[in-house]
Order: C-alpha cells, then sequence, then structure tokens
C-alpha cells in the first residue's frame, strides 16, 4: 500500500521562559496510507495540534522529515512548502474560521482562485460540494446566518475545495453539540470516503474514533497504536 504522509523522528520543543523548555514532540514516526483514515487521541496539551500543523507544513519541527506524496519538504523553500499545502493539504478545525464578511459559497472559491482556478470551474466546483453536504439552498447565506452545524461542513466543503490528498481534522466536531456532533462526523466521513481522501484526524471522542481504519494515541511526544 502506498503512503501518501511520512513523518520521521519529528521533535518539537518550546520554551516557556528561561530556562524552562517543554519538550511536546520527541520523535514522532507516522505513515498516512492512501485512503487510509487514522484516528488521532490525546489529551489536551499533548500536542495533537502542534503534530497536526507540521504534518501540513504550518510549523517546522526542530528535527526530523516530512514527506508528502513520496517527496521529503524537509528545508524546501517557504515558496514550495505553501505551494504542496495549497495543492496536497486540506485543514478542518473545531472552529470553523469562515471569512464573516463572505458567503458560504463565496468561502470555498476564494481557496480556489488564490490556486489559479478560473472563476467558472471554482463556482462549479463549489455547488457540488454544497450539494454533497446538503447545503446547496443555502450557498448564499453568510456564515451568521447559518448554524454551528452548517458552518462545519461549509468548513469541509472548502478544505476540500482545492482537491487534496491529505485531509488535517483537529478536533473537526468539538464545539458541537453530540447530536449535532454524529450528524456533521458523518457528512464528513461520507465526504472523505467518496472522493478517495487520505484523512488523520484528531477527536477527544472515542466512539468517533472507533469508526476509523486506525487509531493512535500520543503519549509523552510519541505516537503509539490503540
Amino acid at each position: 500500500m502506498s503512503s501518501v504522509l511520512q513523518l520521521g523522528g519529528i521533535t518539537k520543543t518550546y520554551k516557556k521562559g528561561e530556562p524552562n523548555e517543554v519538550s511536546v514532540l520527541s520523535g514522532v514516526d507516522f505513515t498516512l496510507n492512501t485512503g487510509e483514515v487514522v484516528g488521532l487521541v490525546a489529551p489536551s496539551g499533548a500536542g495533537k495540534s502542534t503534530l497536526l500543523h507540521i504534518a501540513g507544513l504550518l510549523d517546522t519541527p526542530d528535527s526530523g522529515n516530512v514527506a508528502i506524496g513520496g517527496q521529503d519538504l524537509t528545508g524546501k523553500s517557504d515558496r514550495r512548502r505553501t505551494r504542496t499545502r495549497r495543492q496536497d493539504v486540506g485543514f478542518v478545525y473545531q472552529f470553523h474560521h469562515l471569512l464573516q464578511e463572505f458567503s458560504a459559497a463565496e468561502n470555498i472559491v476564494l481557496p480556489q482562485l488564490a490556486n489559479g482556478v478560473g472563476s467558472a470551474q471554482a463556482e462549479a466546483r463549489t455547488q457540488d460540494l454544497l450539494g454533497t453536504v446538503g447545503l446547496s439552498n443555502r450557498a448564499g447565506h453568510r456564515p451568521a446566518e447559518l448554524s454551528g452545524g452548517e458552518q462545519q461542513r461549509v468548513a469541509f466543503c472548502r478544505a476540500l475545495a482545492n482537491q487534496p490528498r491529505i485531509l488535517l481534522a483537529d478536533e473537526p466536531t468539538g464545539n458541537l453539540d453530540p447530536s449535532t456532533s454524529d450528524t456533521v462526523f458523518d457528512v464528513l466521513m461520507d465526504l472523505v470516503r467518496t472522493t478517495g481522501l487520505s484523512a488523520l484526524i484528531a477527536t477527544h471522542n472515542l466512539e468517533l474514533a472507533k469508526r476509523m481504519d486506525r487509531v493512535v494515541r500520543l503519549e509523552a511526544g510519541k505516537l503509539v497504536a490503540v
């Protein structure tokens, strides 16, 4: 089975004022296979957000290697890392972070335009995605006019707008009530499965994690299989 994301020997330490240092990641090794959905569980403050940011090229490790699609991005220029991140990685966070002054559709169109996609193609892709998550009739609504679950579904569509290889999700339903969380998670899993994405999804919810292909836990700065 081919891999789409490989992390090797990832370390990360933060300084909390002199001379204190906090080691968050201490030699993380991880492989995400093509089409695989992996759950990442860890207590708050254990470093899962840091790990996701490093995997998605938003942050750099103190040491170790990050490879996407077989290409080692370690030490590459910011331009190269940005291009790879924009084309190959989609992000979903606990809070949707939609642009409030734009409609649901515009929030999905904008990252495509930034990636060089023509407006007609971007708009067609947007309508397809909104239809997939059942929000075609909400395309013109701004985030403040949408429910929490609807806003997060728009965020899912935005993350998939540029047809990435990898989806990285950090507590994607953690800000929703239990009933809405289950519904929205079902939507996310349907999107991942139907598009053939590879996904690493951080969650506190062990029941949700059990629905993924496998689960890993971040303990003492390392990943262990659950």
